[in-house]
């Protein structure tokens, strides 16, 4: 965590309820491309993205409202996952380490062959622009996972039992 909070008070929401995942046939969240297409209706994205810890609070995207089901968009047949977050605050310097982090996560848990997009919401971002072409952009995105210490703070949003 960094030592000045950017967003010192964040509004926490309630956890929503989750989906049970014991009907899901994978016993970890890696997916099987031939059968992507049965799992997807089933649990949502946000089922594998909704734990990940903010970067400067000990609370989940989904607690602080930064992602939601709404959020998520899924083209089944084009394979592409689009995803629109929301910082909390609009001058959000950790929004880049969040859609890394979003972006690490899912492409643990989808094939390659699927095309992800992440991208702030539109007017939620004071450096909008910059920030959605950081986080699609192949080569600042493996530049950026490449430096130890952002990676180090990307494994413990996803990894860390804090929540």
């Amino acid at each position: 965590m960094t030592l000045g909070l950017i967003n010192a008070n964040p509004v926490v929401h309630a956890k929503k309820e989750r989906v049970a995942r014991s009907e899901d046939p994978h016993g970890d969240d890696a997916v099987d491309p031939l059968e992507i297409y049965d799992i997807l209706p089933l649990f949502s994205i946000l089922n594998f993205v909704r734990d990940i810890r903010d970067p400067e609070h000990p609370y989940s995207l989904e607690q602080l409202s930064v992602l939601s089901e709404e959020s998520i968009t899924v083209d089944e047949k084009l394979g592409r996952i689009l995803i629109t977050f929301t910082p909390t605050i609009q001058h959000c310097s950790m929004a880049t380490v969040i859609g890394l982090c979003l972006r690490v996560k899912l492409k643990e848990c989808f094939p390659p062959h699927f095309k992800l997009d992440i991208k702030v919401a539109p007017g939620s971002h004071a450096d909008e622009d910059s920030v959605n072409k950081q986080l699609n952009d192949k080569e600042r995105v493996a530049a950026a996972l490449e430096n130890p210490n952002l990676r180090q703070l990307v494994d413990e949003c996803l990894y860390s039992n804090e929540l």
